[in-house]
Order: C-alpha cells, then structure tokens, then sequence
C-alpha cells in the first residue's frame, strides 16, 4: 500500500436540522449533574458465575480510567475488566462493570475508594459484559441561562414527536478529524492501534449515515417514503424493501410497525432499491473513497432508522430560564441529538 497521505480535507458537521436551527440560546453540562445518564442492561444478571458485576455512580470520572482503578484494587490485569457503556466523563452516570474474577472470593468493595465513584450494587454473573449489551440509556439532562422561552416551549412538544437519528457529533473529532483519519487509513497509513481504528471506521461510517439524513430533511423526505426504501420492523429490526407506496404501506409507517432507514455503509449492494437506491447512491457521490474504504475494511451494508423518537419524553421547567428534560433512548442513539434539536448551544 502506498504511504502517500491524502490533502486534508475538513468533513463539515453542519447536518440540517428538523425543525429550523434553534433561535433560543443555552447553556449544557454546567455541572455534572446536568447530564445524568443511567444504562439499562438487555439481560438479567444471574447471580452467580466468574464475573463480579459492579453497579456504579460516578461523577466526572473516565469510564476506562475507573476500569483500571477496578482492576488495581482487584488485583487482577486491566483486560480482566470491561463495561457495557462508554459514558462521558463530564456527567453523572450509572453504569455497569464486570471483572473476571474465577474460583476466587468476591473483594470487598465496599473498600474501594475514588473521588466521585459510588458502588451500589455487587453481583456475580456467568458472562463477560461486553460493550454495546445495553437496551437503552435513561436521561436527566439540565438546561441553563435559556434565551427564548416561549419558542423553546414550541419546540418542545415537536422534539416528543421525534428528531433525526443523527449520530453524534463527538464521534467524528474537531472539523471531523476522525473522518479524515479514517480516509488517511484507507490510503495507507498504519493504525496499529486497533482501539484508534475502531473510531475511524465509526466515524467514517457514522458519517456517511449523517449525511444522508441531512439531505433528506433538506428534500422534505424525513418520514416521506421513496420507492424501494429499506424500512425496518420496530419490534424486531429485521428490514426489507417497499415494494410499493400503498395506503397500506403508508399506513404501516404512520401507526411505526415499520420505520424508515438509512445505509450503515458496508461491502455489498444497498439493500435498498428502485428510487430509494438511486438517491441514496446520488447523496454519498461525493464520498466514494470512504465507501471502498469501508468495504474493503470488511464491514458490511446495515440500516439505521430515520427517526429517533425520544420515550417518556417528559420536561419541567425549574424557573423561567432552567429546564430539566428526561427520556429514554435506545442503545446507539444520542442524547445530543434531541439537545441540538433544542437549543443553541455554540455561544
């Protein structure tokens, strides 16, 4: 392979947005406790087993960072200890660790000691937590210093209808460095770090994924149906492609037994056809490097839903310039983005 690096090209990250760019301005993650977030497990936990599972609270602490302090005070090696979630540092989270931890007595962590981290629940379990286990996250997230009120109620009872499912754009870097990485990757340049790898293709991916929303907000086509688009079943995300645009078929996505979807680039054809596989090729022209590169890498064609509607979407206002907003997201899906459905948060 060639060891050329390509022009650095900026990936801009202005995505459309639903429901007009926020005129209200605000304030997120003053405070750690302004973005409290709590992982909600696929799975129970059996109770016994060579994994220690620990139910945690932390409070501005690094997921990987706590991992280790786990693993020290164990006393068993940092790949012994894994999570179901990466979370932010800047947040107040409730997560789940598990340590390998076979034919040995349970350490006492009620011992354990770190500025901001709370143990609250010690269970043995059968398997390793693997990252991405998790059905969802629940949110509390505190919003400050609101200019705009009354519009930011408007949008308010639009956002409980749904925001796009735009991945966020912390995983793409500053001006999508990660983007560029991952392009840099693709024309030859080593990545020995397989975790350093992991983010480029995401990115690269995630991208992808972005933009083709954007273009459809921007072409009013968001929760309009193209012929041969790839929906899939909410109850169990299997997906096929419309073969018409009957009241039928429209009536199957109004009542969301079927949503719409978008490509998770991969090797192979779109499982999208017809009308819907054109403009989906039409939006990503610009971007064929990053296809083959993903392709090549072994990844395969995968949907992703449209639309992220957010559950037990609820609000209160705490005084005429503070909010506090909760819901639930399903695992993948980004708080961020029902926040910059909401608010200005760039000054």
């Amino acid at each position: 392979m060639s060891d050329t690096q390509p022009e650095k090209m900026v990936y801009p990250l202005d995505f459309n947005y639903l429901y007009g760019k926020p005129s209200s301005t605000g304030r997120f993650k003053q405070h750690c406790e302004d973005f409290r977030v709590e992982e909600h497990l696929d799975f129970d936990l059996t109770g016994e087993g060579e994994h220690v599972c620990l139910w945690i609270k932390k409070v501005g602490e690094n997921t990987d960072y706590l991992a280790k302090q786990l693993a020290k005070f164990a006393g068993i090696a940092a790949k012994n200890v894994s999570y179901a979630g990466l979370k932010d540092r800047q947040a107040e989270t409730y997560q789940w660790f598990s340590l390998y931890i076979p034919g040995k007595v349970t350490p006492d962590f009620s011992t354990f000691e770190s500025p901001g981290v709370s143990i609250l629940k010690v269970i043995r379990h059968n398997k390793k937590l693997r990252t991405g286990c998790l059905a969802g996250n629940h949110f509390a997230i505190v919003l400050r210093e609101i200019s705009d009120k009354e519009r930011l109620q408007k949008v308010l009872e639009q956002v409980a209808q749904g925001v796009p499912n735009y991945f966020g754009n912390q995983r793409f870097g500053f001006d999508g460095h990660n983007v560029n990485a991952a392009l840099q990757m693709f024309n030859g340049r080593k990545i020995k770090d397989r975790f350093k790898r992991g983010i480029y293709l995401s990115a690269a991916r995630s991208y992808l994924f972005n933009r083709v929303i954007s273009q459809r907000i921007a072409d009013n086509l968001l929760v309009q149906p193209l012929l041969g688009d790839c929906v899939q079943f909410v109850a169990n995300r299997s997906f096929f492609p419309l073969p018409d645009l009957s009241e039928q078929t429209l009536q199957r996505l109004a009542i969301r037994e079927v949503c719409l979807t978008a490509p998770l680039w991969g090797a192979g054809e779109l499982t999208s056809s017809d009308d819907a596989k054109q403009y989906e090729l039409a939006c990503l022209s610009s971007f064929e490097d990053i296809q083959k590169g993903l392709a090549k890498e072994g990844l395969k064609q995968e949907r992703r839903p449209l639309l992220l509607i957010p559950e037990q979407f609820s609000y209160q206002w705490l005084d005429e310039t503070t909010l506090t907003i909760k819901f639930y997201l399903p695992a993948g899906c980004y708080a961020t983005s029902v926040i910059r459905e909401l608010i200005d948060t760039s000054l």
